[in-house]
């Protein structure tokens, strides 16, 4: 993949930019409410060195040229609310996978999917992507409409594919073609 050199994105209302370490507590705040990881792929965090860790991660990630994850902020308020990434990138093949997480207060008034928005931008455009697939749990209606919105097609289902907190849980798979983000 092209190398990763994001800086900062702005939409009509957010800044998408790098997180840092002074992002640990509000990252901790938005992965430890168990309404926000109900659909993901862990379970809640219970100490702040998990939020610790995760931005560690993600910077070696982007260093290594394997993830981008960016915080999703606010530029009226400066405050971050989630975080946006893309990751499992296949050079060979121009793909990879995003996700995306909101706190819980800032759901169903647009940011996510403004934010998915300038970031699938990023990917096509600079990163050169041809296509950027999604994972969601078919009870995340909100995500399936987030991801619909912006193009992408429901592509396939898979049963009891993720073991969550316990649970068995299904997927399904959504991808959208930088021939029809660009239509």
């Amino acid at each position: 993949m092209p190398v990763i050199d994001i800086g900062t994105i702005a939409t009509e209302r957010l800044v998408l930019r790098l997180l840092t370490p002074e992002d640990a507590p509000a990252m901790f705040t938005i992965f430890s409410d168990p309404e926000v990881m109900r659909y993901g792929a862990g379970s809640p965090w219970t100490t702040m060195e998990q939020a610790d860790e995760y931005l560690v991660k993600g910077e070696e990630n982007l260093a290594s040229g394997t993830a981008l994850r960016v915080g999703i902020e606010v530029q009226a308020t400066g405050m971050l609310i989630g975080q946006a990434a893309l990751w499992a990138f296949s050079e060979q093949n121009r793909r990879c996978d995003i996700g995306y997480s909101l706190a819980r207060e800032h759901w169903g008034k647009g940011y996510a999917g403004e934010a998915v928005r300038a970031l699938l931008g990023y990917g096509f455009e600079q990163l050169g992507l041809n296509r950027v697939e999604a994972d969601i749990d078919p009870r995340n209606a909100a995500s399936a409409r987030v991801l619909e919105r912006l193009g992408f097609v429901r592509e396939g289902f898979m049963p009891e594919r993720w073991i969550v907190g316990g649970e068995v849980c299904d997927t399904v798979f959504y991808g959208l073609l930088r021939r029809h983000w660009k239509a």
